[in-house]
């Protein structure tokens, strides 16, 4: 399954959940009659702390003036990049009024690779061929901040649109371990990127009970600016259970997907990567 494919059925599976989740009268079901009030839906504050194990797919092109279009490269299985890791994951909440809310979320996914090449690879300005030890790396972070207002709200479902950015950091490099470049002995190359991409967003909080709830969100968009284009699309569902107060516990799962393509004077690049799984987390709200 091609990776659009996948992040269709990721954005109709979870339309189709917050839809039905938003019409289902949970509440209504409670002897007497009284709508659930759960903490996630009702504290002005909540934040939460867990790990995310992502699933990683990851492609990328380095071209240059010197040596023209770079070869596409697959960081996991051409570069021996590990395709799953433990990572933790944080984000917070701030309703600082009756039907708006501030969140922001924050990961990041470093990975390094070692493995012998059995093609070559133009990467930027360097040529490395076939039988090079390469060492890679790709750090890559993601900052989500959003504002959102609810347009739908009762004490037990709160359904809105939000407007945000996914501020996403690369620092991707190949290095030649030995020789074996066209150059002749060991060298590396390598990028930093920062692509700010804004995001319209539908979110979705539902109490199942006083213990649980049950929250939805997808962030959708594309922009093209200042010789930089990109597109993402990224969605979370979580199930949290709160038997205290002020502390909860949860599981969720995520998935994100993005391409990046930037244009310089001397060069250009495009990332292609997908991150999909499981997120466990305790939170705190008050």
């Amino acid at each position: 399954m091609t990776q659009d494919r996948r992040r269709r059925n990721s954005l109709r599976a979870l339309l189709m959940l917050t839809l039905v989740a938003a019409i289902v009268p949970w509440g209504s079901a409670r002897a007497d009659d009284v709508a659930p009030n759960h903490p996630a839906l009702s504290d002005s504050f909540y934040i939460a702390l867990g790990v995310f194990v992502p699933k990683s797919s990851t492609s990328a092109q380095l071209n240059s003036t010197s040596l023209g279009v770079g070869t596409i490269v697959d960081f996991e299985s051409g570069l021996g990049m590990t395709t799953q890791k433990v990572v933790p994951e944080v984000s917070a909440r701030w309703r600082f009024a009756e039907r708006w809310r501030l969140e922001l979320a924050y990961f990041e996914l470093n990975r390094t690779g070692d493995t012998v090449i059995d093609r070559e690879i133009h990467w930027g300005d360097q040529d490395f061929l076939a039988g090079t030890e390469i060492h890679s790396k790709l750090d890559f972070s993601d900052l989500r901040v959003s504002v959102g207002y609810s347009v739908f709200k009762r004490p037990d479902k709160d359904v809105g649109v939000a407007l945000g950015v996914h501020a996403a950091t690369y620092d991707a490099s190949l290095s030649a371990v030995g020789t074996g470049i066209a150059a002749g002995g060991g060298a590396s190359e390598e990028h930093k990127l920062l692509a700010p991409l804004p995001v319209l967003s539908i979110y979705g909080q539902f109490a199942l009970t006083d213990e649980w709830a049950m929250e939805t969100r997808l962030d959708r968009f594309a922009i093209s600016f200042n010789n930089i284009y990109g597109n993402i699309t990224s969605s979370v569902v979580d199930l949290n259970y709160q038997p205290f107060r002020h502390v909860g516990f949860g599981l969720g799962y995520r998935s994100f997907f993005v391409n990046v393509r930037v244009t310089r004077t001397t060069w250009s690049a495009t990332f292609s990567q997908s991150f999909q799984g499981p997120f466990a987390y305790m939170n705190a709200s008050f």
